[in-house]
């Protein structure tokens, strides 16, 4: 259950830089509110699932969705450059974040 909190607190991080991108500066009121939201929700489920789960493992994997997510929505959807290194990149932090679920002894 542990991990499942985890992978959602994860995917709620990537909400939270997609609308706070969207806030301009929290400028425009709904996509702030979204952000702001996004984000405490995110943390409140990684909190959760830190009862359990080592924080060092939970704390690496929900930054390493958050970044790897947030960069492929970029790429995706905002324009972001999809140069072949950073793609490169993006799929070593994803597969650290895999080696520390399957290293875990949860």
């Amino acid at each position: 259950m542990a991990w499942a909190l985890l992978g959602v607190a994860g995917v709620l991080e990537i909400a939270f830089a997609y609308y706070l991108k969207g806030s301009e500066g929290f400028t425009r009121l709904i996509p702030g509110l979204l952000a702001v939201g996004a984000g405490l929700s995110s943390v409140f489920l990684l909190s959760l699932s830190l009862r359990t789960l080592p924080v060092g493992t939970g704390y690496a994997v929900w930054t390493g969705i958050g970044a790897a997510g947030t960069a492929v929505l970029g790429m995706a959807v905002l324009g972001d450059a999809m140069a072949p290194l950073r793609v490169l990149c993006i799929v070593m932090i994803l597969a650290g974040v895999i080696g520390l679920k399957l290293v875990s002894g949860n």
